[in-house]
């Protein structure tokens, strides 16, 4: 009895563990799964935010402070992506608003070894603040949408 109940703690375990790897649609996501691995998908995102003429402002990674402390987990990177004209058009609707800068890409390790890749959507991020913003702010949430868009099709199509 105690080995199989151990085995089917093990197999619960296993099963939390590779959905807690993967990133699933929500309200105001977009989730795109590649084919791509978790370096090939960071390394496409960053050339195509360049060749959108926007910055890579702040990047994060978990999995690499992991690795640095020998510990292994899959791969996880937030890239956040904003341009200086947008963030004073977006200051100049909304003080608070400014908070919300950079908007971020999430890209996650899946267990099979391909990646994801997440963000919020400009207009998702930047709603709290259109009673305040008015349509200054949902033109600009509208255009970054659009970029943001390019972005992903671009960084996630296949070659």
């Amino acid at each position: 009895m105690y080995r199989i109940l151990l085995g089917l703690f093990a197999v619960m375990m296993t099963l939390s563990v590779a959905t807690a790897a993967t990133v699933t649609s929500r309200n105001g996501w977009v989730v795109i799964d590649t084919h791509q691995s978790f370096a090939e998908l960071s390394e496409r995102l960053e050339a195509v935010v360049k060749a959108e003429k926007m910055g890579l402002v702040t990047s994060a990674s978990a999995s690499a402070g992991a690795q640095a402390a020998d510990i292994a987990i899959p791969g996880n990177r937030v890239v956040g992506v904003f341009r200086n004209d947008f963030a004073r058009r977006i200051l100049g609707a909304s003080v608070a608003a400014g908070i919300e800068a950079p908007i971020r890409f999430y890209i996650t390790e899946n267990p099979d070894h391909t990646a994801t890749l997440s963000y919020k959507t400009p207009s998702f991020v930047f709603s709290p603040y259109f009673d305040e913003g008015k349509d200054a702010l949902r033109v600009v949430a509208g255009e970054l949408d659009k970029i943001f868009a390019r972005i992903a099709d671009n960084t996630t199509k296949d070659r």
